[in-house]
């Protein structure tokens, strides 16, 4: 029989194990916000430099070329089906690899287009991420739903206004960005 009951503001058990869960939370997604911070740097190092290293200029015209673009895809593909077989370590490690694999791959961006552009959208996709993430976090909100999903794409319009308006972007650029 048990003596606890849920609702009794003397019982300090279910608060003392609702902070032990909250802070484990907590902790648990400091480390996945850092893991998804250092693989979004480690692409754009790797991205950087493939672009200005005449990486691409070497394997022009070349099935090498084709090899980079696609390799991200076989690491998804691989991840998706493995990743309950592989240990925490391998997996680890297949993530850092695979963000290196994609700073390959998306290095031609910067050959296609200018800083800046780069530089809007980025800003553009962290700050929508980081916004909706903090939401769902501090709500408990199921962000699957139609509704939320309408919300979210507003925050990201207003947040592509305000990264333009520093920007000073010209017309064509913010409907873009929208």
């Amino acid at each position: 029989m048990s003596y606890y009951t849920p609702n009794d503001p003397n019982a300090s058990f279910g608060m003392a194990a609702q902070a032990r869960i909250e802070a484990g939370l907590r902790q648990h997604m400091q480390r996945v916000y850092g893991y998804m911070a250092g693989g979004l740097i480690l692409t754009g190092l790797v991205a950087y430099a493939a672009a200005f290293s005449g990486f691409y200029q070497a394997i022009e015209g070349t099935p090498l070329l084709w090899i980079v673009m696609l390799a991200p895809l076989g690491f998804v593909l691989v991840l998706s089906f493995r990743i309950e077989r592989i240990s925490v370590g391998a997996a680890v490690l297949l993530f850092w690899i695979y963000a290196a694999v994609m700073g390959l791959s998306l290095g031609g961006i910067f050959l296609v287009f200018t800083g800046s552009s780069i530089a809007r959208v980025f800003f553009i996709t962290a700050a929508t991420y980081g916004v909706t993430s903090l939401y769902g976090f501090t709500t408990g909100a199921d962000l699957s739903r139609f509704g939320s999903f309408l919300f979210m794409g507003l925050i990201g319009i207003v947040i592509a206004s305000l990264v333009n308006i520093f920007t000073r972007s010209d017309a064509v650029q913010f409907v873009i960005s929208i």
